[in-house]
């Protein structure tokens, strides 16, 4: 029998590709566009446009408007531009070397 266990197919392992790609929310959050895989859970992107369109209004209501927010993970960089309302925010991998260097950093940008 063990002769048939060489032919099966390997077990699933648990790692999986960090995703990459970009999508677009509405003034309430709504996503409108997206090119991240469809596997990613829709709870994290909700969480993710909260919090940024949280933190653009905030600024607007500190008379503090940004046009941008970028954000270091160990794995992931976040970059969110805001658009009259809404965000468009990318998702990309980091390297290793590159995310030891940032991890965990938020830089602001000021709209001119």
């Amino acid at each position: 029998m063990r002769f048939l266990n060489l032919f099966s197919k390997p077990a699933k392992s648990g790692l999986v590709a960090l995703p990459a790609g970009s999508f677009t929310v509405d003034r309430e959050g709504r996503v409108m566009t997206s090119t991240l895989p469809q596997s990613f859970p829709p709870d994290v992107l909700k969480e993710i446009s909260g919090t940024v369109l949280g933190s653009f209004r905030a600024a607007r209501e500190a008379q503090m408007p940004l046009s941008e927010l970028i954000t270091y993970y160990a794995a992931l960089k976040l970059l969110a531009r805001e658009l009259r309302g809404g965000a468009i925010i990318f998702i990309m991998p980091q390297s290793l070397n590159h995310s030891r260097k940032r991890s965990g950093k938020t830089t602001l940008i000021r709209k001119p």
